[in-house]
């Protein structure tokens, strides 16, 4: 083998010569080792391991610092806490592990801690991960209340009940708040414990050798999991889906959204009042049927009964609105009822005196801008005396000192504004030349960019760029809103319009948000006329909430360009009633009855998802025609009905896959003719059932 190997140079090699025969023997007597091994039967699984190890450890070079078992390989370390400058206490330093990615966090919970755990697994998963991670003795950490934070040691650990047996550090180290503690009374308080203290009250202390990395962040992760994470209700939950999946990664992701301010403040505050709310009830409830006897038939016990059931249904409507909060589809879908601070914004009315103002917004301008000012705008608007003009450097500075009946006309240019526009009365707000040329750009963070509760409001020739807001950028709260040839180019949501507002938008064009162009919310008024909405998550969305309508939408789509949306051009939202839902499962199931055997209804196909290239005009006729023929009738009513082609679980998750019901049915449209829908992702019409 040796003389084959030395007679057959490798191209490219032939030059090197003695120095390449010197290299082909030490690798000749690199292999006579390993075959020497080979009869040792061990020298190829020792040589194969080392190779596998090497490739482990530059595979998980990427790997986050909550890789528990090959961080101290990849290199990572975790940074020093320290404590806060100026206390009156010399507590050592501990371990940063607060400011945790949010892959970082998934990443534990998935691969290390829960895994594809059941809710009544969670506390035996958990047990089972911190004792493969944990020290289990002979490490310092602060014992930390809301009233002490304290340096104990920690003596022996169990998992079981996630609790560390520690023992105070003397002489006596510890920081109070509000009381004052000593070595005896902090005894008597370890007494009564047990010497026994929850692992999530730790904080682990520092060290440089790194040997309790991963004891800080498994504890880390311990406390994260139970303040932000686990709900006392979840052991209720059936055994019948995966716990991670269903409840820990969409928490975790809206706790990382709201951390990050993409979740609107008046949603935040929502969401946190329901969670305490639906805490304050369980705990009503635990109480309550832990007095119950199973076996008594007292007056008493009858009574509690029935207030155990009423707290229980209040129970699960709460947690039914925690899950679409946690869900990060249903909760911009379902948004919330207009509690956010911008309704504080109060009409400031007319002026006393009686004068309007034309506030003209400029921060330079030409003669020849300022001659065509006059000309085409001013001396129209100036004819009495009792109006004046204002000049302002931008638009924001002008709408906050507008009263009703002001104008506002913007000259060309790039205006950014750092705060949002509040429309509280009813003013005019133009742009003066094309849209492309009068810009106002909002960059600062904010719920939304305009808001609007005048009675009558007027926008036209102007483009709005939204950055940074994490609510819409037009919301229509109240009153009445006008807008023509208008381009919003948005970032999240587009328009919405709420509840009892009125839109009317002609020849506007919407695109880039990553949820739906508009948004139009029960018991709403609007009109959509020769617009383009494009590019978005998708085009309309409608909302039809069963818990909360008193009034449908009245919707006029005439003449719009509805196109390469990702999803649905027109997507409807609405509640499924369970006898509904088992009663439309059931139909699905069964053969076609009778009535589907009828010519008319059959003479046109049930439509799934319209065609890019069909438009909502042909529909428009057919209806249009339905009222002289029986024929053309049935085939509106067939062509008209949507259906939702995904196919979602029937239990508790939101369900998508039965048809909708013909919404002329419902009356939302009062026109709906005229209308293009091309290159939608998903389809020109879709419903969303939750």
């Amino acid at each position: 083998m040796e003389q084959e190997a030395l007679e057959t140079p490798s191209a490219g090699t032939s030059n090197l010569g003695t120095e390449m025969t010197d290299i082909m023997v030490v690798d000749l007597e690199s292999f006579v080792h390993v075959e020497i091994d080979m009869e040792n039967n061990n020298g190829i699984s020792e040589v194969g391991n080392n190779l596998n190890r090497e490739e482990d450890e530059e595979e998980s070079d990427d790997d986050s610092g909550t890789d528990h078992f090959n961080s101290e390989k990849s290199g990572t370390q975790l940074q020093r806490s320290e404590r806060p400058a100026g206390g009156n206490s010399n507590l050592p330093d501990t371990f940063q592990t607060s400011h945790l990615l949010f892959y970082e966090r998934f990443k534990a919970y998935q691969d290390y801690m829960l895994g594809d755990c059941k809710p009544s697994e969670v506390k035996a998963f958990t047990a089972d991960y911190l004792e493969k991670v944990v020290e289990p003795c002979d490490w310092l950490a602060l014992w930390c209340t809301d009233v002490f934070d304290v340096l104990v040691e920690v003596c022996d650990v169990d998992f079981k009940d996630l609790k560390a047996c520690v023992r105070l550090v003397l002489p006596l180290q510890c920081d109070t708040r509000g009381c004052d503690l000593t070595e005896e009374s902090m005894k008597s308080l370890l007494d009564a414990t047990g010497d026994k203290v929850p692992l999530q009250q730790l904080q682990v202390v520092y060290e440089l050798s790194g040997d309790f990395d991963q004891t800080a962040l498994a504890v880390e992760h311990l406390r994260f999991f139970y303040e932000h994470i686990w709900r006392q209700w979840d052991e209720e939950d059936e055994d019948d889906f995966d716990y991670f999946v269903r409840c820990v990664e969409p928490r975790l992701r809206l706790y990382y959204d709201i951390l990050e301010d993409r979740v609107p403040a008046g949603l935040v505050a929502e969401y946190q009042s329901l969670l305490q709310n639906c805490s304050q009830c369980f705990q009503h409830f635990s109480v309550l049927r832990s007095l119950l006897s199973s076996d008594s038939d007292s007056e008493l016990d009858n009574v509690s009964m029935v207030e155990g059931l009423k707290l229980y249904d209040q129970l699960e409507t709460f947690r039914r609105k925690l899950h679409i909060f946690e869900n990060p589809l249903l909760r911009y879908v379902l948004g919330y009822k207009g509690n956010a601070p911008q309704q504080c914004v109060q009409s400031r009315g007319s002026r006393a005196s009686g004068v309007k103002v034309v506030h003209v917004v400029t921060a330079s301008c030409s003669s020849m801008q300022l001659q065509s000012l006059l000309s085409d705008r001013l001396l129209p608007l100036c004819c009495s005396e009792d109006t004046e003009i204002q000049f302002h450097r931008d638009p924001l500075s002008a709408v906050e000192v507008c009263h009703d009946g002001d104008v506002v006309i913007v000259l060309p240019g790039v205006y950014s504004v750092s705060g949002s526009i509040f429309l509280p009365d009813s003013i005019t707000l133009e742009g003066f030349g094309l849209p492309d040329e009068v810009v106002i750009e909002k960059k600062n963070k904010g719920d939304s960019f305009v808001e609007s509760t005048g009675a009558n409001v007027s926008l036209s020739n102007i483009k709005f760029i939204q950055h940074d807001a994490i609510e819409g950028i037009l919301c229509v709260r109240q009153g009445t809103v006008n807008m023509e040839n208008c381009v919003l180019q948005c970032e999240t949501t587009g328009v919405i319009v709420r509840t009892s507002a009125r839109l009317t938008m002609n020849m506007c064009d919407i695109y880039g948000s990553k949820g739906a162009g508009v948004e139009i919310y029960p018991g709403s008024v609007c009109s959509l006329v020769g617009n383009g909405i494009h590019h978005c998550k998708d085009g309309i969305l409608i909302k039809d909430f069963a818990d909360e309508l008193d009034v449908m939408p009245s919707i006029t789509m005439e003449n719009n360009v509805i196109h390469n949306n990702e999803g649905y051009g027109v997507i409807l939202v609405k509640a499924t009633d369970r006898e509904q839902g088992v009663a439309a499962d059931r139909s699905e199931e069964q053969p076609a009855g009778p009535a589907d055997s009828q010519p008319e209804a059959s003479a046109a196909p049930l439509l799934t998802s319209t065609s890019s290239a069909q438009s909502s005009s042909e529909l428009t006729d057919a209806h249009a025609e339905s009222e002289s023929s029986s024929g053309a009738d049935a085939a509106s009513t067939s062509g008209k009905m949507w259906q939702f082609s995904r196919q979602l679980s029937r239990s508790k998750e939101p369900s998508c896959s039965r048809a909708v019901q013909d919404l002329m049915e419902h009356q939302i449209f009062v026109s709906i003719q005229g209308n293009q829908f091309r290159r939608n992702g998903m389809g020109d019409f879709g419903t969303f059932f939750y």
